[in-house]
Parts: C-alpha cells; sequence; structure tokens
C-alpha cells in the first residue's frame, strides 16, 4: 500500500478523494491547504486522513506521493518542493505554466531517482484505450488525419472563481488542450509540428455563479485557437479550442485511416463507446471494449504511478508525456501568436497501452 498526501483542496480535491478511495494499492493519510480551514473540513468528514500545512506534508515521513491539486500558478513550485522533500509527485494538469518552469523538475528527478506524474489520467480508460487498441489490430488500416474539437461558452458560467482560467497558464488550450493532446499522443504518436490562429471574442468577462456572482476581470489569453497538429508518423489533426462558442455538434475526436474512421469519446472522460466506419461497413458501428482500466476514475493515473513506483516498471501518465503535451500546447499558442508554424522541440514514445481487464496495481 502507497501513502498519499494531497496538497490543495479546492474544486476537483473532492472527486479524488472520492475515486482514491476505491481504488487499490492507495491511502490517502494527509491533505494540505493555504486555508487551512479547508484541509480541516475535510480530515473531519474522513476516517485516517490528517490536516496539516503544505510544509508539514512534504515532510511527512508516511508520505510517499505529493498529489498537486493547487491552481496551475502554483504546480511547479508545489511539485519543486515536493520533490525536494524526496517525494514523488502527482498533479493535475498542466505539468507547469511552461516549458521553463517544467523541464527543471524532470531534471531534478530524474537526478533524484524520483517520479513525476500528471493528468490528464482519462486516457486510461476503456474509451481512449479501445480506441488505442482498433487503431494498434490496424482495424482503420494507417490512420493519416484526425480532428479534435473542444468548443464551450467559458468555465465562468459554472466555476464560482474562474479568473485564473482566463490568465497564463489558462485559457482553453492549456486548460482543456491536455486531455486531447494526450489522448491523440496515445493514439497517433508525438507531435514534431504545429500552425495555429488565435482570437478572443471578450476582453472582459464576468462570474455568473457563487458569493462573487456580478464581478467582472480581464481576460489575459487567447480564448479561441484553431490549427494544425503534425504529428512524427505524418498524419495531421485538425484542432479547434475555444471558449467562445455557445453551442456546437462537433465530434470530440475522430481518426482517419487508409481503410477506415474512428470515433473518440470525450477526452475529459474515461469510458464512452467507440465506432468505427470501414469500407464494408458505411455507418457508424459500436467497437467492443478492447482495453483500459475499467470504471477508472481521477486518480486512477496515482494509483498506476504507485505500482510502478513499487516495482520499479515505468508508470503511463508520467512527467515526459506531460511534458511533451505542454511544449506541443505551449508551441500551438506561440504559433498563433507568431503567425508561423513552429517545430516541436521534444519527443516521446507512445506510453504502454492498458491491456482489456488490467488493474492499476498490477498491470
Amino acid at each position: 500500500m502507497t501513502k498519499v498526501g494531497i496538497v490543495g483542496t479546492g474544486v476537483i480535491s473532492g472527486t479524488y478523494l472520492d475515486h482514491l478511495d476505491k481504488l487499490p494499492g492507495v491511502d490517502v493519510v494527509a491533505v494540505a491547504d493555504l486555508d487551512r480551514s479547508r484541509a480541516e473540513a475535510i480530515a473531519a468528514r474522513r476516517d485516517g486522513i490528517r490536516a496539516l500545512t503544505p510544509e508539514e506534508l512534504y515532510a511527512a515521513d508516511d508520505v510517499e506521493i505529493v498529489i498537486n491539486l493547487t491552481i496551475p500558478a502554483a504546480h511547479a513550485a508545489v511539485h519543486q518542493a515536493a520533490l525536494a522533500a524526496g517525494k514523488h509527485v502527482y498533479g493535475e494538469k498542466p505539468l507547469a505554466m511552461d516549458r521553463a518552469e517544467a523541464e527543471p523538475l524532470l531534471k531534478y528527478a530524474a537526478a533524484n531517482d524520483l517520479r513525476i506524474g500528471c493528468a490528464p489520467d482519462t486516457v486510461l480508460g476503456t474509451g481512449t484505450q479501445t480506441a488505442r487498441a482498433a487503431i494498434d489490430r490496424g482495424d482503420i488500416g494507417t490512420p493519416h488525419a484526425a480532428t479534435a474539437f473542444m468548443v464551450t461558452p467559458g468555465h465562468e458560467l459554472w466555476h464560482p472563481a474562474p479568473e485564473f482560467y482566463y490568465r497564463p497558464g489558462g485559457g482553453p488550450v492549456l486548460d482543456m488542450g491536455p486531455y486531447y493532446v494526450t489522448s491523440l499522443v496515445t493514439l497517433l504518436g508525438p507531435v514534431v509540428r504545429v500552425t495555429a490562429r488565435a482570437g478572443r471574442a471578450k476582453q472582459q468577462r464576468t462570474v455568473h455563479t457563487g458569493p462573487r456572482a456580478g464581478t467582472v476581470f480581464d481576460v489575459e489569453v487567447p480564448t479561441h485557437v484553431t490549427g494544425v497538429l503534425e504529428h512524427e508518423s505524418g498524419a495531421l489533426t485538425t484542432v479547434l479550442m475555444s471558449f467562445d462558442v455557445w453551442a456546437g455538434r462537433l465530434p470530440r475526436i475522430e481518426v482517419h485511416g487508409t481503410d477506415g474512421s474512428l470515433s473518440v469519446p470525450d477526452p475529459n472522460t474515461f469510458d464512452g463507446t467507440v465506432e468505427i466506419v470501414t469500407p464494408e461497413r458505411r455507418e457508424w458501428t459500436e467497437v467492443p471494449v478492447a482495453g483500459g482500466y475499467a470504471g477508472a476514475g481521477r486518480g486512477v493515473g496515482v494509483a498506476d504511478l504507485a505500482r510502478a513506483v513499487r516495482s520499479g516498471a515505468p508508470h503511463r501518465a508520467d512527467g515526459a508525456l506531460a511534458y511533451h503535451v505542454l511544449d506541443v500546447l505551449e508551441s500551438f499558442v506561440d504559433s498563433a501568436i507568431q503567425d508561423q508554424p513552429l517545430d516541436v522541440a521534444s519527443t516521446v514514445a507512445r506510453p504502454a497501452a492498458v491491456p482489456l481487464g488490467a488493474s492499476p496495481e498490477t498491470a
């Protein structure tokens, strides 16, 4: 059993705690937050969990993995503090605000025999993994193109404190893009070149819910970005990421090959139906589940990391993948700002597939 502690007890922490309770091989023993009362409220509701300051949690002898659920601007600092205390880390996406913050983390971890894991771990569920299995089997021939669409009118409609989504480190590309690009790299391999254009429909937004409803704040990042990712394999993915669309009927991800097309479920979810069209059957047909952790939820990547720490084997949602995804996304935004195609400097191997029926404790 690997014992873990959580830093950051905001909205997403409840989802993590609920799912971590169900996962084999991990045990949450502590939570911490700059607002100690929030950590204490969690500890009061859950047996075996104590409330600490972040510094106390980093120093705790029984914490082996620190789960970083802070806002993006704090990701790098919390990761570094945990690594410096000799802990493995797993964090929410993105890995850091930018490549300059992220690269030293990977170097420090490698030099000190520590591991970094990073969301999204949704790609470990049956949705993306079934699509991966279909591609690997050759069900659609050689993949040559894909589409990835994420459109929404904006998080201020539901989040009580949405400002960080519209500051550096946020925006639709860095907020939701990690789900899509992680899935695309899992399916089609690394990205070598990007081309993009960007816009911003509103200069200010208004909080719609919670005690701060009516608060107006500035938008500091592009909120509508579109373009093309060129994969090392030669496949081209058309991308649209937007906080400026009130409604759409666009597919989440589709992959097109020489002998068919795949419809891939929402990469922000763990499961969902994969469908296929082939020359022999020209209508969408469901693909039977063929891989992935069944019934997975937020935190399955932590269990996958914990297994790897115990066994010495690789883990799937790792720092190298997260860094490549961040590099692709940052390059995508840079391409739009600079009005030119850009090469992606980093690369990564496709993470190992999750076999059908696997458990995160043993796979």
